[in-house]
């Protein structure tokens, strides 16, 4: 059987209530790793199990500090010949963002896989076990090599850069609006149906490594009669960055615009995101980028958008290289 590795960081997965039938309600983070392994015995019939309680939090507090020691620690671990593969479990509010910050700084072919869980553990029906379990059976499958780093909820395979979060509480809330899934899991089998087109892990020129740090880049909402006050706040505290998740095909306001191609003139680099769903903002579509200076986002939403800008700040403010990086990835 293939050795897996299951990394905990807390999350609903490993959350409590007060009742069994409370689902909404409940401390995420409470029960250990080794407590969750030992109530799913089937997973000893599918590998050899190690857990490890790397973290113990609700993911809404999860931070960039733990995300490069999250990823150094899942790349010492694949070093190691004794290691086929990682399971992570991982509150679902911020998993997307954790799942594509890995699928750019991992450094194997060997799996990855992401789980969580919307309901406690504690909860009549709750789905935790279920996830634990098609993340091990994916991380132990050799069809999952070299696929990049994949998130595994609800029988459904996704891949970290195209899952997002689409429901508050529902159990099928992680899907790839519009590009669709990468498989499922059926009868504890995993079913590919398409692989990942982006470029990811092995094939990228992000390294995470004891000297790295991640520069500040915030996230701008647009929304009818806003203006530019949030931006000056956040280029006075620290942002080397912005994402201006805009209206439509990442459009702005002429305040906004203003604002921030002075900002692009400062060297504070400006990516044109969306507040839609799917799609792609497309360059010089709503905005001239060429003549802003602004980076378009291509398919990746705001919060994705923020993880690959704050890696390719880590290799170069030169607009024109980023914005190869955001096509690329």
């Amino acid at each position: 059987m293939k050795n897996i590795v299951i990394l905990a960081t807390g999350g609903t997965i490993a959350g409590c209530a007060s009742s069994s039938e409370e689902t909404l309600s409940y401390t995420s983070g409470i029960i250990s790793i080794d407590t969750l392994i030992t109530q799913i015995p089937p997973l000893q019939k599918v590998a050899n199990i190690t857990g490890e309680q790397f973290a113990q939090i609700d993911s809404s507090d999860m931070s960039l500090d733990i995300w490069i020691k999250l990823a150094k620690r899942v790349n010492e671990l694949l070093c190691q010949q004794s290691v086929d593969g990682i399971v992570i479990t991982h509150g679902t509010d911020t998993l997307e963002e954790t799942a594509y910050f890995l699928d750019l700084v991992v450094k194997s072919r060997k799996p990855v896989v992401l789980v969580g869980a919307m309901r406690p553990s504690t909860a009549i029906s709750t789905d935790g076990p279920k996830n634990i379990y098609d993340g091990v059976v994916l991380a132990a499958s050799d069809q999952a090599v070299g696929k990049g780093v994949l998130v595994c909820l609800n029988d459904t395979i996704n891949c970290g850069r195209d899952v997002t979060k689409t429901n508050t509480s529902l159990q099928d809330t992680f899907k790839a609006p519009e590009l669709g899934c990468l498989g499922y899991i059926q009868g504890s089998v995993p079913s590919f149906y398409r692989f990942p087109a982006r470029k990811h892990t092995l094939e990228t020129e992000f390294e995470i490594n004891e000297h790295t740090k991640l520069p500040q880049v915030d996230i701008l909402y647009a929304y009818a009669d806003y203006n530019a006050t949030l931006a000056h706040a956040a280029v006075e505290a620290g942002a080397k960055g912005l994402i201006h998740a805009g209206i439509g095909n990442g459009g702005m306001s002429k305040c906004m615009k203003e604002t921030l191609v002075e900002f692009s003139r400062q060297g504070i680099v400006i990516v044109r995101s969306s507040r839609v769903m799917s799609g792609i903002v497309t360059r010089n579509g709503a905005v001239n980028d060429d003549e802003c200076g602004f980076v378009a986002a291509d398919s990746l939403n705001p919060q994705k958008a923020r993880v690959l800008l704050m890696l390719a700040l880590n290799k170069t403010s030169n607009i024109k290289e980023i914005q190869n990086m955001f096509w690329t990835y």
